[in-house]
C-alpha cells in the first residue's frame, strides 16, 4: 500500500472499531482510536502474514500487549480478510469470537492473549527468543500503552531483551499521554521514554505515531540495525479523529450513544474522501 491507501485503510480501521464498540454502547475507545495508523502500516504493508493460514509457521507476529484496545486490532483483522466485517457486531457479547481483551485461543489472526498489563513485554520476549532458537525468519512486533509502561514488567524486560540482543523484536509505544484516569505527567511520569529505553541498550527513535510514512521508514531502520531490539516511540493523540473523543479529557473507557456514533463515522467518511481527492 502507498500513503494515501495507508491512511484510508487507518480510516477504515477507526471505522471498523467504533462499530464494534457500539454495539455494546461503551468501551476503549481512546487507545484504539491512537493505534490507527500503526495497525494500518502493519497489517496493510509490514508484516509478513497470510489471512488465509492464521498459524502460518514463519508468520510475523504482533502481540497488543495493551489489550484492552482490541477493537483496533479486530479491526485490521476484519479488513483483511481474517473474518466477516459483520462479526464485529459481537465484539464482547455472549458467544464471541472477539472478546474485550486480545485472546490468542478465540480470535483468528490473535497470536498472544493480552490485558493483564506489562505482560505482553514477557510474551513478546519469549516469542522472539523461540523464533531466533528455532530459526525462524520473523519479526515480533509488541506494542504498549505508555501508562502501561509504568510497570515493573516492562523494565524487566527491557533489560533481559537488551541483554539477550533480540534484534528480531520491534516494540512500540503508543504515547498518547494519558493512562486511565489523567495524564501520564499528572499519575507517575515517564520522562523521556526514548532515552531511557537507550539507555537499556534498545534502538530507539520517537516518530509522530499518526505520520504512516515516518512510521514505515522507523520499522526500515530498526530492521538495519543488528544486536539490539527496537522501540519505536509514537507521539500520538487518545481518541485521534472520533469526534466525540478526541478533546475529551477522560477518554480512556467511554460510553457513546447513536447520534455520536453517526456524527463520528460521517466524519471519517468525509476524512476518507479527503483523501482520495489529495486533500490530506
Amino acid at each position: 500500500m502507498n500513503a494515501k491507501e495507508l491512511n484510508i485503510f487507518a480510516a477504515q480501521i477507526r471505522r471498523a472499531a467504533l462499530r464494534a464498540i457500539k454495539k455494546v454502547g461503551a468501551g476503549h475507545v481512546g487507545g484504539s482510536m491512537s493505534m490507527a495508523e500503526l495497525m494500518a502500516v502493519l497489517y496493510g504493508d509490514v508484516m509478513k502474514i497470510d489471512p488465509a493460514n492464521p498459524k502460518m509457521e514463519d508468520r510475523d507476529w504482533l502481540i497488543v500487549s495493551k489489550g484492552h484496545c482490541g477493537p483496533a486490532v479486530y479491526g485490521a483483522l476484519a479488513l483483511k480478510g481474517y473474518f466477516d466485517v459483520e462479526e464485529l457486531d459481537t465484539v464482547n457479547r455472549g458467544g464471541t469470537r472477539l472478546p474485550s481483551h486480545c485472546d490468542m485461543k478465540r480470535t483468528p489472526g490473535i497470536d498472544m492473549s493480552t490485558g493483564s498489563l506489562g505482560q505482553g513485554m514477557s510474551t513478546a520476549i519469549g516469542a522472539a527468543w523461540g523464533s531466533r532458537y528455532q530459526k525462524r525468519d520473523n519479526y515480533i512486533y509488541l506494542v504498549l500503552g505508555d501508562g502501561e509502561s509504568e510497570e515493573g514488567q516492562v523494565w524487566e524486560g527491557a533489560l533481559f531483551a537488551a541483554q539477550q540482543k533480540l534484534d528480531h523484536l520491534i516494540a512500540f509505544i503508543d504515547f498518547n499521554k494519558k493512562q486511565l484516569d489523567g495524564f501520564l505527567t499528572d499519575i507517575c511520569d515517564l520522562g523521556d521514554i526514548r532515552k531511557k529505553f537507550e539507555d537499556f541498550g534498545w534502538d530507539a527513535k520517537e516518530v509522530d505515531g499518526h505520520d504512516v510514512e515516518a512510521l514505515e521508514k522507523a520499522i526500515e531502520d530498526a530492521k538495519k540495525v543488528q544486536g539490539r531490539p527496537h522501540m519505536i516511540v509514537m507521539n500520538t493523540i487518545k481518541g485521534k479523529d472520533c469526534t466525540f473523543a478526541e478533546d475529551v479529557l477522560y477518554n480512556h473507557h467511554m460510553s457513546f450513544n447513536q447520534e455520536d456514533y453517526e456524527a463520528a463515522i460521517a466524519a471519517l467518511d468525509e476524512k476518507i474522501d479527503r483523501i482520495k481527492a489529495g486533500e490530506v
